[in-house]
């Protein structure tokens, strides 16, 4: 199961991550609307954590812009914002549940399972692009029946280019995704990755590419 929080307290957010990690639960952060957007069409999340908040934007015109566009990811406000007024706005605004911070992180975290359950989890269970198969729950990657061996790392970066097959996204998504913003990396390393998923693409024989769109991203193409 992967969150997404989008929160500027860059230690709320890790200590959230954190907490979510110890309960098997990854987390990606965004600090700000404009990250959080392209994560969100980029990748799908299970539920996202949105603080109100924001440095470059209101947090409820982003939830009211992701509603427009039929994102239907569940969205849990958690923010700082607790008056009644708002609380109403932010579930107006689309919203699937509120919270006010301060918070007892087993609170949030029994919110978001109670939120899971309504919604059912995934609804993409399995993912495909053209032989490759993704089974988002157990995590086995299959061409044309056999299972193929990818790392932790390789599966995830795939998986994103498989969600968005034959469209481009950006290295600096990718690099959030696979190290988290946080975290140090050298300057070639998703170029590393992409390397061995092509390896591993060419000896199942899969017709796929992932093909490099210099100064952008990589684009996976059936």
């Amino acid at each position: 199961m992967r969150l997404l929080i989008v929160e500027d307290n860059a230690e709320l957010a890790q200590a959230m991550a954190d907490a979510f990690s110890r309960r098997h639960m990854h987390c990606d952060i965004a600090r700000d609307a404009g990250d959080a957007e392209i994560l969100i069409r980029t990748t799908r999340y299970a539920l996202v954590i949105l603080d109100l908040g924001l440095p470059d934007e209101d947090g409820l015109d982003l939830l009211r812009r992701l509603r427009a566009a039929r994102h239907n990811e569940p969205i849990l406000i958690v923010t700082a914002r607790g008056e009644v007024e708002n609380r109403i706005a932010g579930l107006s605004a689309g919203a699937d549940d509120y919270m006010s911070k301060p918070f007892h992180f087993d609170e949030l975290h029994a919110r978001v399972l109670a939120i899971m359950r309504r919604e059912g989890g995934y609804k993409d269970r399995l993912l495909r692009a053209g032989a490759l198969e993704l089974d988002t729950e157990a995590r086995q990657f299959r061409a044309n029946g056999a299972l193929l061996d990818f790392s932790v790392r390789e599966g995830e970066l795939l998986e994103l280019l498989m969600r968005q097959l034959d469209r481009v996204v950006p290295k600096r998504v990718l690099e959030d995704q696979l190290f988290g913003a946080g975290d140090s990396l050298g300057s070639n390393a998703v170029e590393v990755y992409i390397h061995r998923i092509r390896r591993h693409m060419k000896d199942a024989g899969l017709s796929l590419t992932v093909q490099t769109v210099r100064g952008v991203g990589y684009m996976l193409q059936s």
